[in-house]
């Protein structure tokens, strides 16, 4: 049961409640890495987890297949000893297109995003990759071309899907995440600005249930912690699942969050913060660490 506000409990690292859940579910980008490189505690607190004996599962909103994501987390250095399965937003997807999307709505795709980096969202399915929305059956967005694009440069491509009516298959619910210290648009932006418009979308990753449904069948536990940095994916996401959860503030949210002694957030301003969410993490920690 998540506490009220004046009960989250802050944790300086995670020995302290690791043996009181069976397995973790940890958020990559903003937790496990920022984008280019582990964090400075990442590998040996999956090396403690997994010398505890606790089931490790990443759940990432990243719109690429699992096999994608996994590979990229072996060259950072994090190779698939230190952890037992990946799920992700972008192999949700495939799974969908590939059970029922082609076949409901035709196998002509728009696809906003990058090709070259997410092109594994329909690998081996029999689509049709088009030039121009008024030649689709649907949209797939998976994001920015570019880490420097902003909103305003989609806005026309946005306006031609809807004149199309196209339905939306958004690959990755996040809105923003920080590459480094840059702070780029996601996945979500765009779906939200789609929906707000009113162009139909569904939405796979975080917070959804479905991935969390797909990550608990392959843990093969229930007593799971779920580790995030951002509260309208992992938090609200963790607590739509019925599980514990801490939140990271030091990812997204790091400007609402100053770091306290011994590396503790500090409790001025956290009140007021999550009042603005109607679901709440049950602890908080600085960052990724064992002890």
């Amino acid at each position: 049961m998540t506490p009220a506000n004046d009960q989250l409990k802050l944790l300086p690292a995670l020995y302290p409640v690791a043996s009181r859940y069976d397995g973790f579910i940890l958020d990559l980008w903003g937790v496990v890495h920022d984008g280019l490189k582990p964090y400075a505690k990442t590998v040996e607190t999956l090396r403690a987890l997994k010398d505890a004996r606790r089931i490790v599962w990443m759940l990432s909103n990243a719109p690429r297949r699992a096999h994608v994501v996994a590979g990229k987390l072996t060259e950072m250095g994090i190779g698939p000893e230190l952890y037992d399965g990946i799920m992700t937003s972008g192999e949700a997807t495939w799974m969908a297109l590939k059970g029922q999307y082609l076949k409901e709505w035709g196998k002509r795709c728009y696809h906003l995003g990058p090709a070259d980096k997410d092109g594994s969202l329909y690998e081996g399915l029999d689509i049709e990759i088009v030039k121009k929305p008024s030649e689709a059956d649907f949209v797939l967005n998976s994001g920015v071309e570019d880490f420097d694009d902003t909103a305003e440069m989609y806005q026309p491509v946005l306006d031609d899907c809807l004149k199309s009516n196209l339905p939306m298959l958004c690959a990755n619910p996040d809105r923003i995440v920080h590459v480094g210290e840059k702070l780029v648009l996601c996945p979500g932006t765009f779906a939200d600005t789609y929906a707000a418009a009113g162009g139909a979308v569904t939405y796979f990753g975080k917070p959804h249930r479905g991935v969390y449904s797909l990550c608990l069948q392959g843990m093969g536990v229930n007593n799971v912690l779920c580790i995030g940095d951002g509260m309208q994916t992992d938090i609200e996401g963790a607590n739509g699942a019925g599980l514990d959860s801490i939140l990271i503030t030091s990812g997204i949210h790091r400007d609402a969050f100053p770091v306290g002694e011994g590396g503790v957030p500090a409790l001025n301003g956290i009140g007021e913060f999550l009042k603005s969410y109607p679901y709440k993490p049950t602890y908080l920690m600085s960052a990724l660490r064992w002890e």
